[in-house]
C-alpha cells in the first residue's frame, strides 16, 4: 500500500497503514513486538524493516514525532541483525531463520533471512551514503554464494540445516527470493556509481529470474503452482517479484528495456483472470492460464494490485536518499537494547536441583493432604 500511494497519490488508505506500522514495532522500536515470538524469524522482521526503509525512500508521510521513524525502524532491524550474536559462524556465517533458539526452524539458514538482511544493507548504504552497510551487504551476497544457495546459474535455493554445515540444501526455488537479491544488487550498483560487478550480477539473476519465474512472460511460481501447493506465504510471492523488479528499473536504468516489458505482458495477465464473483473482478492466483482459477485470499489480491500499481513506475519519483530529498528521520544506535532472543538456558546448578526436590515435595505433600481430606469429608 505505500508503493501504491507512491504510484497514485492516493491517500485514502496512508492513516491505517501508518498505523499498521508503528503497531508492530514492538516495546524496544525493533519489530520484535512480544505477541510474535513464536513464529518470529528474521525474514519476518525483515520484511518490516525493508516496508519501513520504503516508506523513508518514498517520502511516505513521517510519524509523530513521538513515535518511532521510518529510517530509525530500518536501521533497528539492520543492528540487530548484524549483532554476532544473531548473525552466527555456523555454516561459516549467515543469518538463521528463526530469531529465538526456541523456535521451529532455528537451526535452519535460508536465502530469504539472509536476503532480506543484504537488501535492507545496500538500500542503507545508498540512502545514507555509509559504507559500513555497504561492506555487510557485500559479506552477506558472498556468503550465500560460497555456500551454495544461489548457484552459477543465478538459481537461488531454499536453505539447509546448520548440523550439516549446511550441506544439505534444500533446491526448492521461489520468486521472492530472486526479487530481493535483484533489488538489492541494484542498491549496490546504484551506490557503487556502476560498478561492473553489480551490473554482471544484476544481469545473470534478470535473465535466470525471466527464464525461471515468468512462463511466456507471465509470473509463474514454479515449486507450488503446477499441483498448487502453494501455502498462504508463497500465494503471495508474485507481488514482491512484479513490485522489486520495478524499482530495480528505476534504480540500475539499464534493466528497463528487457525487464518492462516482460512485466507489463504479465500484468496483463493477471487482470484477465480476475473474473472470479461475487461482482466478476475478483482475482486468482493463476495467471498464464487468462482464466480464474478460485483460489482467493490476501496474496492473491496483493499480487495483481502490485503487478498493476507497479505499471505507473514511469511517471514516478525514484527512491529518494538522504542528501535529495529523504525526511526520515535516522538513529546509528537503534536497536542497541533490543533483545537477542538467543540466550540459551544456563547450567542447571546444585541449588537448582535442591530448590526443584523441596518444590516437588511440597507439591506432593499437598497434593497428599488434599486427597486425605476428601477422603475423610468423604
Amino acid at each position: 500500500m505505500i508503493d501504491y500511494w507512491h504510484y497514485t497519490g492516493d491517500t485514502t488508505y496512508n492513516d491505517i497503514v501508518s498505523q499498521a506500522m508503528l503497531f508492530q514495532t514492538g516495546p524496544n522500536r525493533d519489530y520484535m513486538p512480544p505477541n510474535v515470538t513464536a513464529s518470529l524469524g528474521n525474514d519476518d522482521q525483515g520484511f518490516w524493516g525493508m516496508s519501513a526503509m520504503l516508506a523513508a525512500e518514498v517520502g511516505f508521510p513521517d510519524p509523530p514525532s513521538d513515535q518511532p521513524q521510518w529510517l530509525a525502524l530500518a536501521q533497528a532491524v539492520f543492528n540487530t541483525q548484524a549483532d554476532p550474536g544473531r548473525h552466527d559462524d555456523t555454516c561459516g556465517g549467515g543469518l538463521r531463520w528463526q530469531i529465538p533458539f526456541s523456535n521451529n526452524g532455528y537451526n535452519y539458514k535460508n536465502s530469504i533471512a539472509n536476503g532480506c538482511f543484504f537488501n535492507l544493507g545496500a538500500r542503507l548504504a545508498r540512502y545514507l551514503n555509509n559504507q559500513t552497510y555497504a561492506d555487510w551487504a557485500d559479506r552477506s551476497w558472498d556468503w550465500v554464494q560460497s555456500i551454495g544457495f544461489m548457484d552459477k546459474d543465478y538459481k537461488i535455493y531454499d536453505g539447509a540445516h546448520v548440523e550439516t554445515n549446511c550441506t544439505d540444501i534444500n533446491r526448492a526455488q521461489f520468486s521472492y527470493n530472486n526479487a530481493v537479491y535483484l533489488l538489492g544488487a541494484a542498491y549496490m550498483y546504484n551506490y557503487t556509481n556502476g560498478d561492473s560487478k553489480w551490473e554482471e550480477r544484476i544481469n545473470g539473476l534478470v535473465d535466470a529470474t525471466i527464464r525461471d519465474f515468468f512462463h511466456k512472460n507471465v509470473a509463474y511460481e514454479i515449486a507450488c503452482e503446477d499441483q498448487m501447493t502453494c501455502t498462504t506465504d508463497m500465494l503471495s510471492f508474485k507481488g514482491y517479484l512484479h513490485r522489486w523488479m520495478t524499482t530495480m528499473t528505476q534504480i540500475a536504468p539499464f534493466t528497463s528495456d528487457k525487464v518492462l516489458p516482460v512485466l507489463r505482458q504479465s500484468a496483463q495477465a493477471a487482470i484477465n483472470q480476475c473474473t472470479g464473483p461475487p461482482d466478476g473482478k475478483t482475482c486468482g492466483f493463476g495467471w498464464a492460464s487468462g482464466t480464474f482459477d478460485n483460489s482467493v485470499g490476501a496474496g492473491q489480491t496483493m499480487n495483481v494490485l502490485g503487478a498493476i500499481s507497479s505499471l505507473l513506475v514511469r511517471g514516478s519519483r525514484a527512491p529518494v536518499t538522504s542528501d535529495d530529498g529523504g525526511t526520515s528521520t535516522g538513529d546509528p544506535n537503534a536497536g542497541a537494547s533490543s533483545d537477542s532472543f538467543t540466550h540459551t538456558p544456563a547450567p542447571i546448578t546444585t541449588g537448582d536441583r535442591a530448590g526443584a526436590g523441596i518444590l516437588t515435595a511440597l507439591v506432593l505433600a499437598s497434593a497428599i493432604g488434599t486427597f486425605t481430606w476428601m477422603s475423610t469429608g468423604a
